[in-house]
């Protein structure tokens, strides 16, 4: 029997290398911003083309390679800053063009162009799947390029499982944004298919955070700053107001690198505790410095899960810091930060100074009794105040509605014809017809009461509006002739680059639900069109930005339905007549018509209950008889 094992010739090996480096194109760019970081750029550019299957270019100004260099990167386990076993656990780079450039080559066409400050010319090499097809001289600036092109191009299986453009286009900009916001005195580009979407200078983080994310936290970025013994915690947090119900926006950086970590996440979840509604998300930019013996980087491929030597002194530092950010900018009523929650002496405690003003007026303060007996007094008069208000809308206010039934009660509500009339219209002839007048109001300002010849129908007026709108939206994705309104002017957005090109790269799906959109040549984004339920411009930004952060959330998947339905039940929601609103009879009576015409009358898009029947069965039976 011959011998079955054999060596891998290095072409393939380097293919199943790249498995585990090169996942996606995201995963090939983040190999070469850190790279570019590495040679001591301080200006990187980003060009992309169809979501980087067809091109990722970064091109920096740093130090260069010589020729040798330059070939010698492509070699696998080539490498410049381990030189013995102790290197491993004291890594201080990302990594100096080595690591992952085999593995890029050997599932790409990758250009390299580079040249030192001292040498007069620079090198370009060409490599496809592993295999040098050309090394030559060429004029260059100092820095490097290096274009990978056609990704996967000579492993067609792993192709075909990307995802679409739009979630390949996610990730490619995630990685940037992490690049960007780790290194703020970096100048960054970014440029996908020819358009311009970012173009930060080097400056402060808060600068930083804003030029990725938006003018939105100009306003709504806390300093966190604290220092135990090793370690030291800088950067910034979002105030509560700026949560929003999808991840994305939180970052940590150790020693400079992007990692994932549960613990610590967890941490500042606890800090925002009470603070947050259910199930949203803070923004967060926190960047830690440790020793590097402390901790280890070698525990995944891609380097982005860490172990920390103390965990749990991490996490203190990070509960006890954020707490008190928050505590320093009012957002926490009364927080009480003790020294030994850390067990140290070096901890900081400046926020105690400004929070003695607080107590003492909260101190000062009635007793609970004394507070209590005059909140209930108030409480009292006000509500004999708003019945008697309510009392007196009512008499002065009375309409009728004429309900028409062909057969019996129990028919189908969604065949009834409902129409309005005045009761002056009405009282000469309210009976010289088969119909029967019967009563139309609202009840706190919440619910449509009708009484019916032997039954009481109550209707939640805002999910029924919210059912209504719903398939509105719907009906009009589907047949693709959406209803817009024109606005008297156009209104600018304000949007980050990143919401501005995931919205262009799903324009088709925004001009279904009704909104016409405008780029213009200076980059921003001009609305000409709503839906004529978004009309009230002074919400249009953020029902705008809320879509967005919705498509991010449900696109993930390339579903472009589950998304159309996502973004229906959004606009409804948020347009919807809501509980408070008093209503006229027309417009109660429109409701009750256009509900039961509805596909589904019963429950809103969330499964909430629309209508309650209440029959004299039912009655009889709640007073026992």
């Amino acid at each position: 029997m011959s011998d079955v094992i054999r060596l891998l010739p290095d072409s393939l090996a380097n293919q199943i290398a790249a498995g585990e480096v090169v996942q996606r194109p995201a995963s090939a760019l983040k190999e070469l911003l850190e790279n570019a970081i590495d040679a001591g750029a301080q200006s990187i550019t980003v060009l992309i083309k169809d979501a980087g299957k067809v091109l990722i270019q970064v091109i920096d100004d740093g130090v260069g390679m010589s020729d040798t260099d330059a070939r010698l990167c492509f070699e696998r386990h080539a490498t410049s800053k381990i030189r013995q076993p102790d290197d491993l656990f004291a890594i201080k780079t990302f990594g100096f063009r080595g690591e992952a450039l085999p593995s890029i080559a050997a599932v790409a066409q990758v250009e390299l162009i580079t040249r030192r400050i001292q040498d007069e010319v620079g090198v370009k090499i060409h490599i496809e799947a592993s295999e040098l097809k050309k090394q030559d001289y060429t004029a260059a600036p100092t820095g490097t390029s290096i274009a990978v092109k056609n990704l996967f191009f000579n492993v067609p299986a792993r192709r075909k499982f990307l995802k679409g453009n739009n979630v390949e286009f996610k990730h490619l900009l995630e990685e940037f944004q992490r690049a960007a916001l780790a290194y703020p005195h970096i100048s960054f580009r970014f440029i996908s298919n020819d358009q311009e979407l970012y173009n930060l200078s080097g400056g402060l983080l808060a600068k930083r955070i804003v030029g990725i994310l938006g003018k939105t936290y100009q306003q709504n970025l806390v300093s966190c700053e604290e220092e135990v013994q090793d370690y030291a915690l800088t950067g910034f947090v979002g105030k509560p107001e700026v949560s929003k119900k999808t991840r994305g926006e939180q970052f940590f950086f150790v020693n400079n690198r992007f990692v994932k970590h549960p613990s610590l996440h967890h941490a500042v979840m606890s800090a925002y505790k009470g603070l947050l509604p259910d199930e949203n998300f803070p923004f967060y930019a926190l960047f830690i410095s440790l020793p590097y013996d402390k901790i280890d980087v070698n525990v995944h491929p891609t380097k982005t899960e860490v172990k920390f030597e103390d965990e749990r002194l991490l996490y203190a530092l990070l509960l006890a810091a954020v707490r008190r950010a928050l505590g320093v900018y009012a957002h926490v009523p009364s927080l009480e930060f003790k020294p030994d929650v850390l067990d140290t002496t070096n901890f900081k405690t400046s926020a105690s100074k400004s929070q003695t003003g607080k107590n003492e007026s909260f101190n000062s303060a009635n007793s609970p009794q004394e507070r209590l007996s005059k909140i209930n007094t108030h409480n009292w008069e006000k509500l004999y105040k708003d019945l008697e208000t309510e009392r007196l809308a009512d008499a002065s206010e009375e309409f009728s509605f004429v309900f028409q039934q062909d057969s019996s009660e129990e028919a189908d509500l969604s065949t009834n014809n409902w129409r309005v009339a005045s009761r002056a219209n009405e009282s000469g002839n309210s009976q010289s017809n088969d119909t029967k007048s019967e009563l139309i109001f609202q009840l706190h300002n919440a619910y449509i009461a009708s009484r019916l010849p032997s039954s009481l129908l109550l209707i939640d007026q805002q999910a029924a509006h919210f059912r209504i709108l719903y398939e509105r939206f719907m009906r009009q994705h589907l047949s693709q002739s959406p209803i817009s309104q024109r606005l008297l002017f156009d209104q600018e957005l304000a949007l980050p680059p990143s919401d501005v090109a995931l919205l262009l790269e799903n324009i088709d799906l925004f001009r279904n639900l009704g909104f016409d959109l405008l780029l213009e040549a200076d980059g921003t984004l001009q609305v000409r069109s709503v839906p004529p339920e978004c009309v009230q411009q002074s919400q249009l930004s953020e029902i705008i930005a809320q879509l967005i952060e919705q498509l991010r959330a449900t696109y993930n998947d390339g579903s472009a339905p589950n998304y159309v339905h996502q973004a229906a039940i959004t606009l409804a929601k948020r347009q919807s007549k809501k509980r408070g609103e008093k209503l006229l009879t027309a417009e109660m009576a429109k409701i009750i018509d256009e509900l039961y015409a509805c596909e589904q009358p019963n429950y809103t898009p969330d499964g909430q209950k629309i209508h309650l029947l209440l029959d004299v069965e039912m009655l009889d039976g709640l007073f026992g008889i």
